[in-house]
């Protein structure tokens, strides 16, 4: 039997199942602004020049989504989109743990050290398998979320549902179709992962050593959470752009049959067309949204997460 002073550590399921609970209940919170970003990178995304701006701001996006669209519209692509997270979450969380501490025994240091290369790999790493494993829901979610009969941009793709979405897209496509922008997506879960826990836990440490915060109070949880948002934000949203833009783009068929992007090719060719017709600010086009989703999503997700966390272990331990 585990000593109550010594609990056994959470298994990699438990923590997945854990991180996958709380990125559900997060989604249902972020989901409008998310439609928002995803609107917004879409606009300018086919020409040069924009002949007509049909959104200004992320809030513009939102009051006219609301007018226009209703609830409805605002959670566009609600469905896919708790699955995926719940698959990137629960893959984010629940693997970053096991990986960090495999790395540091591999270098000969012991699992607990807080290392901050082997915790970027970590949370690159843990990134990557969900993002890997929730391609096709994120391909559904942002062609589901670009749809609007009323204020269209981009290349439109209207999905009667997401069980819809995924039997149009593999009767036409075949399998090519739902991995359609997997670079794209390994990259940018890649670079947001990579600074997600790692500045997370960093600021949760500094916050208790300085005696700033208790490390286990729920201040601390938002506080060190509202770093983490920000810095998953500026790191993670020139790739976000470019994943955006290669799921929604508009498609020819080859002579073998397949079906190919007409704009890009993959993500650093999506960044550098981008940066040619449209500089810099290109790849930042709906940051104002994307951080109305990522800080209350990653705040969400990580305190929800450690608030779970706590007492899971809490009513496991009491069972054993």
């Amino acid at each position: 039997m585990t000593s109550s002073t010594t609990p056994r550590p959470l298994s990699t399921l438990e923590s997945f199942l854990c991180g996958g609970l709380a990125g559900c209940m997060a989604v249902t919170v972020s989901n409008p602004a998310e439609v928002a970003k995803t609107r917004l990178q879409l606009q300018g995304s086919w020409s040069k020049v924009e002949k007509k701006r049909v959104y200004k701001d992320a809030l513009d996006v939102l009051a006219k989504t609301w007018r226009n669209e209703g609830m409805r519209g605002l959670q566009r692509g609600l469905g896919p989109a708790v699955c995926k997270y719940t698959l990137l979450n629960g893959s984010r969380l629940g693997f970053y743990e096991p990986f960090r501490r495999a790395i540091n025994r591999s270098i000969g240091r012991s699992g607990t050290d807080q290392i901050p290369w082997t915790s970027v790999v970590a949370g690159a790493a843990s990134g990557m398998i969900g993002a890997s494993l929730g391609n096709p829901l994120f391909l559904i979610k942002a062609r589901m979320q670009a749809y609007s009969p009323i204020l269209p941009v981009g290349a439109q793709h209207y999905y009667k549902s997401s069980f819809d979405a995924f039997a149009t897209i593999f009767r036409t496509e075949k399998i090519w179709g739902l991995i359609r922008g997997l670079d794209a997506a390994i990259l940018r879960t890649a670079m947001g992962s990579s600074v997600q826990l790692p500045t997370y836990k960093w600021t949760k440490h500094q916050l208790d050593s300085h005696g700033l915060l208790p490390s286990n109070s729920i201040l601390t949880y938002l506080a060190s959470s509202s770093v983490s948002g920000v810095c998953v934000c500026i790191v993670m949203q020139p790739t976000d752009t470019a994943l955006t833009r290669i799921y929604n783009q508009p498609t020819i068929r080859t002579p073998d049959g397949r079906l190919v992007g007409t704009l890009y090719r993959n993500p650093i060719d999506c960044l550098w067309k981008t940066f040619k017709t449209e500089g810099v600010l290109g790849w930042y086009k709906g940051s104002t949204a994307q951080f109305l989703r990522v800080a209350p999503h990653t705040i969400i997700t990580l305190t929800v997460n450690d608030i779970i966390l706590a007492l899971y272990k809490e009513i496991r331990n009491r069972r054993s």
